[in-house]
């Protein structure tokens, strides 16, 4: 299919030839008609993107200190790289669309296949032929309301949501600053609830266009214009002078804030709805004791994973309006003839013109506030026809070549966080009708040419910290990939040359060419794709955690015990870290116990993590805790037997202490209340008179004599390259996997004994 993408760090704009999404449950996939572009958002992250690296530096301070904490934990080579692949990506644009339900996802089935409806999210709604939309994002469209028009309704639950945090009343009296499409769906409906509206901006056929939508009187944002306004204000209020003032203006200049306070009557409303810069005027401010309110996106719902991805709705008595029937009730007034949305229409453009028309939008080319994108009906028609293709035979010839990996079928679950999940099973599933068959016994070598690799998944830590050590390995092909996000699959081939592409998880589990298969998806998922992947008979590498439940698992021990494939591995990287394994080396075996302390200054998260979904994705520590009690379990090459654990000081934080087979004891305080420019990990060994000591993988020092031995490294290895040169080398040969299967159920079933133990405040046996 074709979708619109953008690289941030080239700035270059291209319509791309991607596969579709699939149809996961919890939403419907959606055929475009139209799709809106955002004359104000979308062509300011155009602008960024053709920036400097300097430029975009001061675009985005926020983002400038991150890097700058991630340098000070993780060092600077790894900081690039992390960076580099976030903006060497093409990433989406786009998030109003309408459309066609063709594929209805379990629990969506309140939409019906061949239904209209508007979508919303710039995850979601994006300028493709095709998109996966969850519930709560997508609303109907009425009979009677032109699909062209349904495409504004983003943008117009945008409007409404503004409209509703200034609270206006019949008879009151509004400014709107900023009369770009956002500006001009702010005076109808406002027009529409019966308030006097007046207008300010700096192109008069965008004050005219106001005007003609029921605006009073628009003004240029000059002096002149400015003075001319205020008195019709005060004429029209009774020399009070505004109620209510929507900012709906973009840019760095001041001025919108500090006219705001000039036609404002004590104690009036203003509402920020764009991003604009907002340095109050104190003195003005205070004196007429304004109320300052920001209005967020499309409403209630937004940026709630609980709420946009799990379709969680909030009680109509506790929040009247929410995104969703933001969306609705746009729609509704559309089909009502209470919102005139013809007249905001400047042009529609095939979606393969995308880049030029872009170019002439950024020029000034194009004069306007709603332009629309069209996909074409016959091509939509072929593509359906391409699905329904592959829904009758899914899993049969994976093989094909490149066109093969474009396929659409449905898949069953999905994760839907960003770049990193695929579709798959739906928990509990063991999608035996197209795994279970196990081509040859476990530990074949792999043909000749290197070992064929599938990954399903290729977010960032597989883009950033796997796939560029795969690429550069002689033994390794990369084969196919497969993402739950069109444009991830995009990338990863674009980047690291996978021969084949898609958004299905069966592309890569039934591909019968493949030696073995990387899992590197959401927590979730991970016990459910390895045991699948497992039944196939190839190797498998799992990124940690390999599960999050006992139940987990048992399921992939009684997988192994089924299908004799042990070919297990779990991306434990730190035991293959150079300095860690120098350090070990120059310890030497001093006889008897060891007592380890590992410190985790693991940072705090951002509130948009998806860690932070524990219902779903376990605890933080689950995730990751298995990094650190398999580090200690390889020093000691020794099992844990017994942990206890106790809640830190901040939520999430735990310190483990942990017993060994072999008598040694180790503790691992994790924690994400430090500095972020602290060093992230430090580990302690004691025993026979020795002391170790590993600081952040940067530097390792040994006391077993009057002084200290230290060597310091260049950069901060963690061990994945050494991970995956003897993982690939394992696969090729047919030899052992370079860490065992007990010793990978051990440390995962410790890591879940972890939870356990903060649960029952007592040790748990592992």
């Amino acid at each position: 299919m074709k979708q619109v993408a953008q690289n941030y760090k080239s700035g270059e704009l291209a319509v791309l030839d991607v596969p579709p999404p699939t149809c996961a449950p919890g939403g419907v996939l959606v055929r475009s008609l139209y799709s809106l572009i955002s004359t104000g958002t979308e062509l300011m992250k155009v602008g960024e993107a053709k920036l400097s690296m300097l430029g975009k530096a001061r675009a985005r301070p926020d983002q400038v200190r991150k890097v700058l904490d991630s340098v000070a934990q993780q060092g600077a080579v790894n900081t690039y790289k992390k960076v580099m692949n976030k903006l060497d990506s093409y990433t989406p644009l786009g998030y109003s669309l309408c459309g066609v339900v063709v594929e209805v996802g379990a629990g969506a089935e309140e939409f019906s296949v061949g239904q209209l409806v508007a979508a919303a999210g710039n995850e979601f709604a994006l300028h493709a032929e095709y998109n996966w939309i969850p519930v709560n994002l997508c609303v109907p469209v009425p009979d009677g309301v032109p699909p062209e028009q349904a495409a504004f309704s983003t943008v117009g639950a945008i409007a409404m949501h503004g409209v509703r945090q200034s609270e206006v009343q019949l008879g009151d009296t509004a400014v709107v600053i900023g009369l770009g499409l956002v500006g001009q769906l702010v005076v109808r409906l406002l027009v529409a609830a019966g308030v006097r509206v007046f207008g300010i901006d700096t192109v008069d056929d965008r004050c005219r266009m106001a005007e003609k939508a029921g605006a009073l009187q628009c003004s240029s944002a000059d002096e002149a214009g400015i003075a001319s306004l205020e008195r019709s204000i005060l004429e029209a209020s009774s020399g009070l002078g505004a109620d209510h003032i929507l900012l709906a203006a973009g840019g760095h200049s001041n001025g919108p804030v500090e006219t705001a306070a000039r036609l404002a009557r004590d104690r009036a409303r203003v509402v920020d709805i764009g991003k604009t810069r907002l340095d109050l005027p104190w003195n003005a401010y205070y004196d007429k004791e304004l109320d300052v309110r920001f209005s967020r996106s499309y409403g209630p719902g937004r940026y709630d994973d609980r709420y946009e991805l799990q379709g969680i709705d909030y009680p109509a008595g506790y929040v009247r309006w929410t995104e969703r029937r933001n969306l609705a009730c746009f729609v509704d007034l559309i089909a009502r003839e209470q919102m005139d949305i013809g007249s905001l229409i400047a042009g529609t453009f095939p979606i393969a013109d995308a880049t030029d028309v872009y170019q002439q939008l950024s020029t000034g080319a194009l004069p306007g506030v709603g332009f629309l994108f069209e996909y074409p009906k016959d091509a939509a028609e072929t593509a359906e026809g391409n699905r329904a293709a592959h829904n009758a035979g899914a899993a049969a010839a994976q093989n094909t070549g490149a066109s093969a990996a474009q396929n659409t079928g449905p898949g069953a679950a999905q994760n839907t966080g960003a770049g990193a999940g695929i579709a798959g099973t739906a928990p509990g599933s063991t999608g035996a009708a197209t795994t279970t068959r196990r081509r040859e016994p476990a530990g074949r070598p792999a043909s000749a040419g290197g070992a064929r690799l599938g990954f399903i998944g290729a977010g960032n830590y597989a883009s950033s910290m796997l796939l560029p050590h795969l690429q550069k390995n002689e033994d390794a092909v990369l084969a196919r990939v497969a993402t739950n996000k069109s444009l991830s699959a995009a990338n990863a081939q674009r980047r690291f040359g996978f021969e084949n592409i898609s958004t299905e998880a069966n592309a890569v589990l039934s591909d019968e060419s493949l030696d073995a298969v990387f899992v590197v998806t959401r927590h979730s998922s991970h016990a459910e794709l390895a045991c699948r992947a497992l039944e196939t008979g190839k190797a498998v590498f799992v990124e940690k955690p390999l599960a999050l439940t006992t139940e987990d698992v048992d399921r992939i021990v009684a997988t192994v015990d089924a299908t004799g494939n042990d070919r297990l591995m779990v991306g434990f990287n730190r035991r293959f870290a150079p300095l860690l394994t120098d350090l070990r080396d120059r310890f030497g075996d001093p006889g008897g116990n060891y007592s380890l302390r590992y410190l985790v200054n693991a940072g705090r998260l951002d509130p948009s993590s998806w860690y932070l979904d524990q219902d779903k994705e376990g605890s933080r520590f689950g995730g990751e805790g298995g990094h650190f009690i398999d580090t200690l379990a390889w020093w000691l090459n020794s099992p844990p037997t017994e942990v206890y654990a106790v809640p830190g000081p901040d939520a999430g934080d735990v310190i483990v202490t942990l017993r060994f087979a072999n008598g040694s004891a180790g503790q691992i305080t994790y924690v994400g209340g430090g500095n972020a420019r602290f060093p992230k990990e430090t580990l302690d060994i004691t025993g026979g008179g020795r002391n170790g000591r590993l600081d952040n993988f940067q530097s390792a020092s040994v006391w077993a004599g009057r002084k200290p031995s230290t060597r310091k490294a260049r950069g901060t290895d963690k061990g994945q390259r050494a991970e995956l040169e003897r993982f690939v080398a394992a696969v090729k040969s047919g030899g052992p996997m370079p860490i065992s299967f007990d010793s990978l159920i051990a440390t995962t079933r410790a890591t879940i004994a972890v939870d356990r133990s903060l649960a029952s405040g007592r040790p748990e046996m592992v």
